[in-house]
C-alpha cells in the first residue's frame, strides 16, 4: 500500500474520532460489552483476535472501535467473525479495515464491509489486523459492543443513528414511495426498458424536492433496509427511515420505525385478521398508518382499499393516509373523510401523506403516470431532525399535509383555554360556558382561503379567513359547552382546491 493510502486512511480516523457522532452517542445507551487491550512494536504486521459472547435472543450487534497512537502513526484495522469462524456458513461477517469506526450486523441490514445476516449466540471474535506501528510506541484500543434484545433497540444505538439536525422545528417529509425492491421501476440507462428503480434515484429525488425526511415503504420486504445502509452517511441532510407496506389481501398499511420481519398473511392460520396483526407490530414500538383507504378493491387495485372481513381496533393504528398522491383532487378516493369519520368516533389518529410513488425520476404528474416524490409532503414538528423524533411528533399529531408539496408553505393551529396552550394534535379541557381562542398560522399562502372545520362539518366563525400576506394569523372565540369536540384548519385554493389539510386540536378529547 502508498504512503498516500496510509495518509488518507488516518486522515478519515482522526475525522471519525473528532466527530460529534462518536462523542454524543457513547452516553446516549449503555454498552453491553466493552473491550480493552495494548498493542507494541512487536505486534506490527500481525492479527489479534478479540473474543465476546454474544448471548441468546441477540438481534443486533454494533461496535464502537477506536485506539490510540494514531499521531505516531499507528494503524488498526478491524473486521468481524461469527461463532464458527472463517469456516461457518455465516462465520465471516465482514471486514472493513480502518475505513470503518463504527459498524452494525443484524439480520435485515448491516454496515457497508459487513454482511447481515442470523446473530447466533456464542463465540463471536473482533478481528484486528496491525499493518502499523513502529518498535518502540505502544498503544491502546477500546471496543464498545451494544446489542439489541428487543424491538426498542432493533435500529440500534445512537451511535448508529445520530440527529442530522438538533433543533426543533418543521420538518417536510414523503412517507410513502417503492422503488427496486418492491414495484417501482424506472427507464434504464439507454431508455429503452423499465427496470427495478435503484432506490439511490429515490433519495436523490427526495434531496432534489427539499425533504428532510423519507420513508423507505416497500411491499411488505424490509431488503431496502441494508441500502439505507449504505446511502445514509453520505446524504446527512435527509433522513432515510426504515418503513414497509403491509400489503394483504384487504387492505394495506405503512409500519414505519421498525426493522424486524412482520407476518403480514392477513387471513391465515398465523395471522387470522387484521387485529392480529395490529397487535404483533404493537410491541415493535413503531408507527402504523391505513393507506388510502377509500381505493377501489378490485383487479385496478386489488387489496388496496381498506376492507377487513372483521371489524378492526383502531386503537392498535396511529395514523391515516388521509391525503395519498393525487388524491386530493380526486374526492371520491380522498381519505379525509375516513380519517375524519375515525377521529369522531373518538380515535386520536393522525392525518398524513404520502405520494405513494413508483417511479423516482418522475417529476410531474399526469393521469396514469406515478406522481413525483414529496406530492403531497407531511410536516411534522419535531424536537430534532431522527427518526425517534419524527415519529414521535407523528404519534403527537403535530403534523399538517402540504398537498401540493411546496418548500415553504406552513399551517399552523394553536388554541388557548385558561392557562392551557395546545398545538395540533393535543386537547386542552373547557368547561361549559368557558372560551377558547383558536389561531390559525399561515405562510406562503397569501390571496388563499382559511376554512375551519369542527366535529366533520365547515363552520364559519366571527373572522377573516382570507389571506391577506405573505405571513398571517388569524383568530376567533370557540364557546364551549363542555362536550367533546375536535376542531381543525384546511387552506383552500382561490378555486377552491385543496392547498393544505391540518390536524386537530381536541376539546374536551
Amino acid at each position: 500500500m502508498s504512503a498516500t493510502f496510509h495518509a488518507t486512511r488516518r486522515r478519515l480516523l482522526r475525522l471519525f474520532l473528532g466527530s460529534t457522532l462518536v462523542a454524543a452517542s457513547f452516553c446516549a445507551m449503555a454498552q453491553d460489552r466493552i473491550l480493552h487491550g495494548d498493542i507494541d512494536g512487536r505486534d506490527n504486521e500481525t492479527y489479534r483476535s478479540v473474543p465476546f459472547d454474544v448471548p441468546p435472543g441477540v438481534t443486533r450487534i454494533t461496535v464502537a472501535f477506536d485506539y490510540t497512537g494514531i499521531e505516531q502513526h499507528t494503524t488498526v484495522d478491524l473486521g468481524l467473525l461469527g461463532p464458527d469462524g472463517f469456516r461457518g456458513q455465516d462465520g465471516f461477517r465482514g471486514w472493513s479495515g480502518g475505513s470503518k469506526h463504527v459498524f452494525t450486523v443484524s439480520a435485515t441490514d448491516a454496515t457497508p464491509s459487513y454482511l447481515p445476516g442470523a446473530i447466533r449466540p456464542g463465540r463471536w471474535t473482533l478481528l484486528l489486523g496491525i499493518p502499523n506501528i513502529r518498535n518502540n510506541a505502544h498503544a491502546s484500543y477500546t471496543a464498545r459492543v451494544w446489542f439489541a434484545h428487543d424491538a426498542a433497540t432493533a435500529w440500534g444505538p445512537d451511535v448508529l443513528n445520530p440527529p442530522l439536525r438538533k433543533e426543533a422545528g418543521w420538518y417536510r417529509g414523503d412517507l410513502h414511495m417503492h422503488g427496486a425492491h418492491s414495484d417501482g421501476s424506472c427507464t434504464n440507462q439507454s431508455r429503452a426498458q423499465r427496470v427495478p428503480c435503484p432506490l439511490f434515484l429515490t433519495v436523490e429525488a427526495a434531496v432534489n424536492r427539499g425533504l428532510d425526511f423519507i420513508a423507505l415503504s416497500d411491499h411488505n420486504t424490509v431488503s431496502q433496509f441494508n441500502d439505507i445502509r449504505e446511502l445514509q452517511p453520505y446524504f446527512d441532510r435527509l433522513l432515510l427511515m426504515p418503513a414497509r407496506e403491509l400489503t394483504t389481501f384487504s387492505g394495506h398499511a405503512n409500519l414505519f420505525g421498525a426493522s424486524q420481519p412482520v407476518d403480514f398473511r392477513v387471513g391465515s392460520a398465523s395471522v387470522p385478521d387484521w387485529n392480529a396483526l395490529l397487535r404483533n407490530v404493537s410491541t415493535l414500538h413503531g408507527v402504523i398508518s391505513i393507506n388510502h383507504a377509500r381505493r377501489p378493491d378490485d383487479e385496478t387495485c386489488m387489496g388496496c382499499g381498506w376492507a377487513p372481513k372483521d371489524p378492526v381496533d383502531m386503537h392498535l393504528v396511529q395514523a391515516i393516509e388521509a391525503v395519498n398522491g393525487p388524491d386530493a383532487i380526486r374526492p371520491a378516493l380522498s381519505g379525509i373523510p375516513f380519517w375524519q369519520n375515525q377521529i369522531s368516533k373518538g380515535y386520536r389518529l393522525t392525518a398524513i401523506g404520502g405520494s405513494d410513488n413508483h417511479d423516482a425520476k418522475s417529476v410531474v404528474y399526469l393521469p396514469g403516470s406515478s406522481i413525483p416524490i414529496g406530492t403531497p409532503t407531511t410536516v411534522v414538528h419535531a424536537r430534532e431532525l431522527s427518526m425517534p423524533a419524527i415519529l414521535d411528533g407523528i404519534r403527537a399529531g403535530h403534523v399538517f399535509i402540504d398537498v401540493q408539496g411546496t418548500r415553504d408553505r406552513m399551517l399552523d393551529l394553536t388554541a388557548r383555554a385558561g392557562d392551557q396552550t395546545a398545538e395540533m394534535g393535543d386537547a386542552l379541557s373547557a368547561s361549559a360556558g368557558s372560551t377558547v381562542k383558536i389561531t390559525v398560522t399561515t405562510s406562503a399562502l397569501a390571496g388563499d382561503h382559511i376554512e375551519i372545520i369542527a366535529d366533520g362539518k365547515t363552520i364559519q366563525p366571527n373572522a377573516d379567513l382570507a389571506i391577506h400576506g405573505a405571513q398571517q394569523s388569524a383568530s376567533f372565540d370557540w364557546s364551549s359547552d363542555g362536550k367533546r369536540h375536535w376542531v381543525r384548519a384546511n387552506v383552500l385554493g382561490t378555486g377552491g382546491e385543496l392547498l393544505m389539510v391540518g390536524n386537530p386540536i381536541y376539546i374536551n378529547g
